[in-house]
């Protein structure tokens, strides 16, 4: 009887876990992509390609870019409130490194206000849809600082990845990331059309850590942030010769499924 038992506790743990992954990426055409087979196209992807929606992502400044959505919602990343970014967003994301990546006091219409770290120890879980927008977040270790001091303990699960699916574009914003990435953190990432990196190489991570991770991704757009310290040369050279260099004088991209360029690129906007 005891035997019948635990072969039919296992039996059902063995349905009930794949059962557990999958609802963790209902919903996310990136995870689907980044899973199955490279022929595989969704269909509300190519619907998508086929009207060619465009994505317009503006530089603010330090880590935080601006996503305006083809339906009219506005995201800022790593809100601080200090950026001048036109209207109100609808949704901003948030890290708590230092207060250049956060705020405790968002302008009250913000409707979302997401932080990428949880309360009373638990990892922050987003899974939202707004608008025409999937969000979602995949958490990270954090070093805690004492005042100018960034060699601190690591705080588990204090940083969020953020991603957001959008027009069939699958878009990344590292945060402020202390650690290289294992395999479980690239499968819950997905796949990456477009990915925002930390390019300072001290108060996050290494350049040499941050360059292998970009090439991991293999997205087709790469956005610098943090980009106060570091020459974009050094970056470049670790990267490697497959990544092209696209530097450009105005702060908005504009792009789409259909205009991603075939080899993988280092774009520049604007700014500081």
């Amino acid at each position: 009887m005891l035997r019948c038992l635990s072969a039919t506790l296992a039996l059902l743990g063995a349905l009930i876990a794949p059962a557990a992954a999958q609802d963790a990426a209902r919903g996310s055409e990136c995870l689907a992509m980044a899973n199955a087979p490279s022929l595989a196209t969704p269909v509300s992807l190519r619907r998508t390609a086929a009207t060619a929606e465009e994505v317009a992502i503006s530089y603010a400044g330090h880590s935080t870019y601006v996503i305006d959505t083809p339906g009219g919602i506005r995201i800022a990343t790593d809100y601080n409130g200090a950026y001048r970014i036109g209207r109100l967003p609808e949704v901003v994301t948030m890290n708590r490194a230092h207060g250049t990546h956060y705020t405790l006091f968002p302008d009250p219409r913000i409707p979302h206000v997401l932080h990428g770290w949880g309360d009373g120890g638990q990892p922050a879980k987003i899974a939202l849809r707004v608008g025409d927008v999937l969000i979602r977040n995949v958490t990270t270790d954090i070093r805690r600082y004492f005042g100018d001091d960034s060699n601190g303990e690591m705080i588990k699960d204090g940083n969020s990845i953020f991603i957001f699916e959008v027009a069939g574009l699958c878009i990344g914003h590292l945060g402020h990331l202390h650690h290289k990435l294992d395999d479980s953190h690239f499968a819950a990432i997905g796949r990456l059309d477009v990915v925002m990196v930390p390019i300072d190489g001290s108060y996050t991570m290494s350049l040499d850590g941050v360059s292998d991770i970009t090439r991991r991704l293999r997205a087709s757009v790469v956005l610098p942030m943090h980009r106060f310290a570091t020459p974009l040369d050094d970056f470049m050279r670790r990267i490697g010769r497959d990544f092209e260099i696209d530097a450009r004088t105005e702060r908005t991209l504009r792009i789409s499924r259909e205009s991603l360029p075939r080899a993988p690129t280092v774009i520049i906007l604007d700014g500081v």
